[in-house]
């Protein structure tokens, strides 16, 4: 593991606001609209924590979000809402699943085809999202990603297929085809003259944190570290942008945590240049949801203003995550983490059980007062290659 820390900044200037608590409130009553909506689960591994020599330890499980088993919905979801409401020049407030589904606002709207590229939960919360909403979805997977994923993905009525390509040309084919088709382009990376669908991703992620938030409020925690896993950088910067709107200078250290196959973000901190810093090739990763080689803009501004430190990690790290959250200590509950999900857990694990790790735990301030959040992204979204992990040992330390 490789670690990079920052100081924190006195005055930031990146604007955080549209990802604060009040913004928050708002995105969570949208998606408690859906029939589907339940919060999900925030594990608290009090035998876990104890045996890691720390405070508390707390794990949001995402693998119950809406019957899809990661979170991602949550942002697609909220930005074809946003979507369709300016569309339909109604506030987005006025605007509840009932009121979309509606024949009215249907025969408004006539037929509408939402296009992305993913590595498989962004993809199948967009499918998921066009079904519920009686409208079509295509979507596009890199080349190496799941048939599983792929399945699922079909199984909510999309149009999907797994192109020859990265992740990042992949994108740029759902670009050219969305402009060629007049389709609407839903993808959770911002480039320069593509952001405001990125930003609105990001704020539907925020129903995720909100929640955790409001969670531990009722358990009278607040805790010190948050490790939060990126890709293009949306997730993260959702994450680090609610807490540091919610908490200022009091929010938690946060680290920003990615596979050292994909970890242009990583890269892009280590640089410190102001340039984007981009990976290139296959990213043959584990976690394949980080799977991704060019940050998003708009996530890095906030990133770099905000964030304590960027950790990149082989996927063997992930893997002993898995494991640790799916065989938990007697009075732990378990947690169904996959590749993307558990990679924290299992940085957090190594650096605090291993003497190797002693610099990154003492740069973090990782102590026996610490109480560390982090967000289980996905479930076994792909079984047969969780089932290789955590059954099979593979990837191991």
């Amino acid at each position: 593991m490789k670690l990079i820390k920052f100081n924190r900044k006195k005055n930031p200037s990146t604007n955080i606001s549209f990802l604060g608590l009040e913004e928050a409130r708002k995105v969570h009553a949208f998606h408690q609209s859906f029939p589907q909506y339940k919060p999900t689960p925030l594990a608290v591994l009090d035998h876990l924590a104890q045996e890691l020599a720390i405070s508390k330890l707390f794990v949001k499980d995402e693998s119950y979000r809406f019957g899809l088993n990661a979170f991602k919905a949550l942002g697609g979801s909220y930005a074809i809402g946003k979507y369709l409401a300016k569309r339909l020049n109604i506030d987005l407030s006025d605007l509840t699943y009932d009121r979309l589904v509606a024949p009215d606002v249907k025969e408004k709207l006539g037929e509408l085809t939402f296009i992305t590229a993913t590595d498989g939960n962004h993809g199948r919360g967009i499918a998921w999202t066009a079904k519920q909403l009686g409208q079509k979805a295509v979507v596009y997977m890199p080349k190496g990603s799941s048939v599983e994923r792929l399945n699922h993905i079909k199984a909510q009525g999309a149009d999907a297929a797994i192109t020859d390509l990265n992740y990042d040309d992949t994108v740029r084919l759902a670009a050219e085809h969305a402009e060629q088709n007049n389709w609407i382009l839903v993808q959770d990376t911002a480039w320069e003259n593509y952001e405001e669908i990125p930003k609105n991703i990001m704020q539907g992620y925020i129903t995720m944190v909100v929640e955790a938030y409001e969670q531990l409020k009722k358990l009278d925690e607040k805790p010190t570290h948050i490790f939060i896993q990126a890709g293009v950088g949306s997730l993260a910067a959702a994450v680090q942008g609610f807490f540091a709107d919610a908490y200022g200078e009091e929010r938690p250290m946060t680290i920003v945590v990615e596979p050292d196959k994909a970890d242009c973000i990583f890269k892009t901190a280590e640089a410190n240049d102001g340039t984007l810093h981009y990976v290139k090739g296959n990213m043959d990763t584990i976690m394949a949801g980080l799977a991704c080689g060019e940050p998003s803009t708009l996530g890095w501004e906030i990133l770099n203003d905000y964030t304590d430190a960027f950790l990149s990690c082989p996927d063997n790290i992930a893997a002993q995550g898995m494991r640790i959250l799916a065989a938990p200590l007697k009075g732990d509950v378990q947690v169904i983490s996959g590749e993307s999900g558990a990679v924290g857990v299992g940085a957090v694990s190594e650096m605090l059980r291993r003497a190797q790790y002693t610099e990154l735990k003492e740069q973090l301030q990782i102590k026996a007062d610490s109480k560390i959040l982090f967000f289980s992204t996905e479930g076994d979204t792909d079984a047969a290659h969780y089932k290789k992990v955590v059954w099979d040992g593979a990837y191991s330390i």
